[in-house]
This record gives structure tokens, sequence and C-alpha cells, in this order.
């Protein structure tokens, strides 16, 4: 297998491993304002993620970094045609971020509703421009001969694209909605299962309609295989969740993302970003890649390293797989703290 390809699959694996993580813990951020019903409560939904979102985030920084490592030509095209939606979506994460951190600075009401507007609007507004971005990746862009993108951002807010933007924002409040049934007790346990259900169906109708028309439109036999996967896996999650199997509904909630982001990069291959004013001006896994050494140096780099990191983030989730509930938190809440 040449290195061309093999880099496309581990950026494809990093950007389906930050869709799985972060997009519970968008789904959980989400859900502070639909779910929790008084502060005791969102403080539990921002305890379950407490002590993972900033490694998740770490995929993403990873994904970018190997992209314009392996492929700068996908990476100069992408970064500067979408340029807004993704100063928009860095922005939010860096707000959420510092919300996470400053929440409980001050014991004051006003300045915790505030940060806690920026954890909604920070795992909302990236939830669904993800999305957008990715849709219009697979569905192709105005890039001319010489690898530039000259078309303007209401280009980039097609039909096809917003339905992308609501399918990743749907799908990970869903796949939150599960995380805290599986991570919480109690009442808010009860209704984070209930709502996950009810979010499961929407996502279902939404996700459907996508993959279908990505199939349609750039699918390809591979592609299809994991359309099948990510619509099985997400019926499966919707009947445990009736029955109460939480560990279950999670890892099929989990298989859904993992496939349908799989499939939008299956449709993909072997262009990286198609144009879509002549085909002859596609980024490809071969026009747009580094030398050779690079790419064998970047190899040897990654072989070494992702083990390490996995077992790192392994650890840090086994250390904090218990569940917690408001009975967990305390009345006083210590300066700093969650």
């Amino acid at each position: 297998m040449e290195l061309t390809t093999v880099w496309f699959i581990l950026i494809a694996v990093l950007w389906v491993g930050y869709f799985f993580l972060e997009g519970f813990d968008f789904g959980v951020g989400i859900l502070t304002k639909g779910l929790a019903r008084n502060e005791t409560e969102r403080r539990v939904l921002i305890n379950t993620i407490g002590p993972v979102w900033d490694g998740n985030e770490v995929w993403l920084i990873t994904a970018g970094g190997a992209t314009f490592a392996a492929f700068p030509e996908w990476y100069a095209t992408l970064f500067s045609g979408f340029y807004l939606p993704l100063l928009i979506i860095l922005v939010a994460l860096i707000l959420r971020g510092v919300a996470f951190e400053y929440r409980a600075k001050r014991d004051d009401a006003k300045w915790k509703r505030n940060w806690e507007n920026a954890i909604f609007w920070g795992s909302l507004v990236p939830a669904f421009l993800w999305g957008v971005a990715f849709a219009n990746i697979v569905r192709g862009v105005k890039i001319d001969a010489d690898k530039e993108y000259v078309g303007n951002l209401l280009d980039l807010l097609n039909p096809y694209a917003l339905l992308g933007g609501l399918v990743t924002l749907v799908l990970f409040t869903f796949h939150g909605a599960v995380f805290v049934g599986l991570k919480t007790v109690g009442d808010i346990r009860e209704r984070a299962n209930a709502l996950a259900f009810k979010l499961g169906l929407a996502t279902a109708v939404l996700a459907l309609a996508f993959l279908i028309w990505t199939q349609a439109d750039s699918g390809n036999g591979k592609s299809l295989v994991a359309m099948v996967i990510a619509v099985a896996a997400l019926l499966a999650a919707l009947a445990l969740n009736r029955i109460g199997r939480e560990g279950w509904t999670f890892a099929m909630s989990g298989v859904t993302v993992i496939a349908a982001v799989a499939m939008l990069f299956l449709a993909l291959f072997p262009d990286v970003m198609p144009s879509s004013i002549d085909s002859a001006y596609n980024l490809t896994t071969t026009n747009a890649a580094s030398t050779p050494y690079t790419l064998k140096i970047m190899t040897w780099v990654a072989a070494i390293m992702t083990p390490v990191v996995l077992c790192y983030q392994g650890w840090t989730y086994w250390v904090f797989r218990k569940r917690i509930g408001t009975k967990n938190i305390p009345t006083t809440v210590p300066h700093g703290a969650g």
C-alpha cells in the first residue's frame, strides 16, 4: 500500500476518533440547556465530561497537524477556502474550553450562567459546522486549476451541506444523551435515556436522508457497506435503549458515528477535496501529498507515539469510569471546583 493511501486512512481514523469522542461531549454541552433542570444537574452533566473533554480535542489537533504534514495542498486549500467557518469553530472551542475552567471561579449566578451559555453555544456551533464542512468536502467545492478555492461563503451553505450540519448536530446530541444515561444515576439518568430515544428517532430520519443522498451522489460499494452499518447500528442503539442496556446503547451510538464518518471518507477516496468546476482540478491523495521521505518519517513517528497516546487516554477513561449524580455534588463549592 502506498504511503499516501496509508496517511489518508490514518487521517480518516483521526477524524473518526475525534467525532466519536468529541461528539458525545458536544452533546453533553448542548444538553446542559435541555436536559438539566437546575444548577446542580448542570454541574453533574459538566462533570461527566470534565476529566476527558480536553483529551478528546487532542484528536482534532493531531488530525489538523497530520493533514498539514501529509497533504499540504489539501490543508492549504481547505483552511483558506473554509476560513470563516473554521475560524468560528476555533473561537467556539476556545470559549468552550475557557468556560469549563472559569465557570466555578466565582460564586455568582450571573457569572456562572454566562459561562454555561458559552458551554452550550461552544458545543452547538461546532457540532453543526463540522457537518457543513465535511458535507462540502465530499460534495465538492469550487477549486480552480491552481488548487485554490474560488467560491464564497454562500456556496458552502447549500442544501446538502446544511442537511449534513443538522445530521451531525442531532447525532452528537443523541450520542451525548446516551453517554449521560451511561454516566449518571437517579432522575437525570432516566430523563437522559428517554430523551436519547427521541433524539435517536430524529437522527434516524435526518441521517438516512443524508446518507442516501451521499451514496447516490458520490458513493461506491465500500461506502454503501459503511452506510448499512451506520443505519443498522443506529436502529440497534434505539432498540437497546428501550430495554435499558446503556453500555451497549453507547457502543452502538459510537458505531453509528464511526460508520457514518467512515462512509464520507470512503466516498471521498482517492480524492481529498473534489472540484465542482472540473474533475481535472480535484485534489487527490497523489497531487496533494508531501514527498515520500516526509511521509516515511511521519509513519515511523506515528507507529511509535500512537500506542502511547491511546494507552494514556484509555487509562483516563478507566480512572473516571464511575457514575455520578446530584448526591455527588457538594452544596458548598470550593473555589475553582466544577
